[in-house]
């Protein structure tokens, strides 16, 4: 919670950096990796590419730094990245935060599984796109079988996330030593650099731009993971530097996975491969065995994530119910030390999430952009938070008092609180940017979403007989009613659709 200041070291189920750099790490390096080529072609040239990679390197790396500086200067601070939305904005905009992240991270869960078994049906035909109920099933039942896995101890999961993190990115090593030396060609890479030739469908330089950066985001999202299990670690200093060493490890994989395909296939034809796109290059390079070696990279890696998503998924639930924003008994810990409610509940509804976007046949695209939305939230408050924290050394007045909204910590420097200022300001014009840069229907659709926790943080408000909501927190909850109005409204009306 929020006010306990107990020391993580005095915990019986702490988890070293070394598994928090491999959550960081087995987080990103799920799906999105394998589909970067064919994501990326589709909407932009080499040379755009190139400055997305720089725009989304600064932009994500300043919103890591953001939790790297709040981890330091905030230690009590143990509810993930939930909590500096909380304490920086208050209760509602960090329930917002918190049931956010858990809507994207279940979004998540479902795009993972469709990619795992459309990969599958590749070689298996039974899993094919031709058979969607039985591909559902499937992806129900692995999720039943993850839920169990989760369910039976944090140690138990993280050790296989480290596991699966290590196998998995063997394959993508031997992607980027193949195609480097056998298949990468510098004209090819250069042809139409700036996709302003005459067969180009990609739009203006701007147009691209605004469109990869929901991509370049997708893939990084999990940078956050060791903040989000921050109660779990052995020391603030092993959140910061596995926060650090997981962001840049992932950074140079990207770039160079991204880059190297382009040098192999032009933005065409990178543009029309399917979802698995990594492996249609290195086919391309070296033949069938090359892409059967990325699919196997990727089930393995998509397994990774799974498991590490249906844990981080159900921590902000816990979280929050420690923390009395919806009822208690959601936070209920086993003897494992897992939050097996939150893991029931989280899996139950990524089921229904899978009626819903299978009935709808939605695509992995679609699942992506609309978890990528919902997970800027949290992002974008977070970084708010460190902006007042740097120049007004606090978060906004809140109807609480005392230690839940302590805003107490170490004194800064009056030249490092300026470096810490300039970061959040970073962070929160990127946030604002990719806000701007996401389709307009997904905002929408991501203010339905966030629209029915409604229920259980009034209801909780009520029980505790607190305030519902301050004046600020109207104005927030006006703006998501309008939002989400307009988008009941589009989609009763048929002009918005999954």
């Amino acid at each position: 919670m929020l006010n306990d200041t107990t020391a993580p070291e005095a915990t019986s189920h702490t988890v070293p950096m070394r598994t928090l750099i491999a959550l960081i790490v087995g987080s990103m390096v799920g799906a999105g990796i394998f589909s970067l080529p064919q994501n990326i072609g589709s909407v932009a040239a080499p040379g755009t590419m190139l400055i997305g990679w720089v725009i989304a390197g600064f932009g994500m790396m300043s919103v890591a730094f953001v939790f790297h500086v709040l981890a330091r200067r905030k230690p009590h601070l143990d509810s993930g990245v939930y909590s500096y939305a909380r304490v920086g904005l208050g209760d509602f905009v960090g329930f917002c935060s918190a049931w956010g992240y858990w809507l994207g991270s279940v979004i998540a869960q479902v795009g993972y599984a469709t990619l795992f078994f459309s990969t599958l049906g590749h070689y298996v035909p039974l899993f094919s796109a031709d058979n969607p109920v039985i591909s559902a099933l499937a992806v129900s039942v692995l999720t039943w079988l993850i839920f169990a896995v989760v369910a039976s101890g944090v140690k138990q999961a993280a050790f296989l996330t480290t596991v699966t993190t290590v196998v998995k990115i063997l394959p993508l090593l031997a992607f980027i030593i193949l195609v480097a030396f056998l298949g990468f060609s510098w004209d090819k890479f250069t042809i139409d650099f700036w996709g302003t030739g005459a067969d180009s469908t990609v739009g203006s330089v701007f147009d691209q731009l605004k469109a990869i950066m929901v991509f370049t985001v997708w893939v990084f999202i999990g940078v956050e993971g060791a903040s989000v299990y921050s109660r779990q670690a052995r020391s603030r200093k092993d959140i910061s530097r596995a926060t650090i060493i997981g962001f840049f490890s992932v950074l140079v994989l990207l770039v160079t996975i991204s880059s190297l395909s382009y040098g192999v296939l032009t933005q065409q034809e990178l543009a029309v491969l399917p979802d698995n796109s990594m492996a249609s290059v290195l086919e391309a390079v070296v033949g069938d065995w090359g892409a059967a070696l990325i699919s196997a990279g990727l089930c393995l890696s998509v397994l990774g994530a799974y498991v590490s998503w249906q844990m981080l998924c159900a921590e902000p639930l816990a979280l929050m119910a420690a923390d009395g924003l919806i009822p208690s008994k959601v936070g209920a810990i086993n003897s494992r030390g897992a939050a097996w409610m939150a893991q029931l509940i989280s899996t139950i509804v990524i089921q229904i999430f899978i009626v819903i976007f299978f009935l709808n046949e939605t695509t992995y695209v679609s699942m992506v952009q609309l978890a990528t939305v919902l997970y800027l939230v949290p992002y974008f408050f977070a970084a708010l938070y460190l902006v007042a924290l740097a120049t007004r050394g606090r978060g906004i007045s809140h109807p609480h008092a005392g230690k839940l909204f302590d805003d107490s910590g170490p004194t800064i420097p009056v030249a490092e609180n300026r470096r810490h200022a300039l970061v959040g300001i970073v962070a929160t014009v990127y946030s604002i940017w990719l806000f701007y840069a996401a389709d307009p229907k997904y905002l929408l659709f991501g203010a339905i979403a966030l629209l029915p926790g409604l229920i259980p943080y009034v209801l909780t408000r009520m029980h505790r007989n607190e305030k519902i909501f301050n004046t600020f927190e109207y104005g927030v909850l006006v703006l998501l009613v309008i939002a989400a109005g307009f988008g009941l409204f589009g989609l009763i009306g048929g002009g918005l659709t999954l």
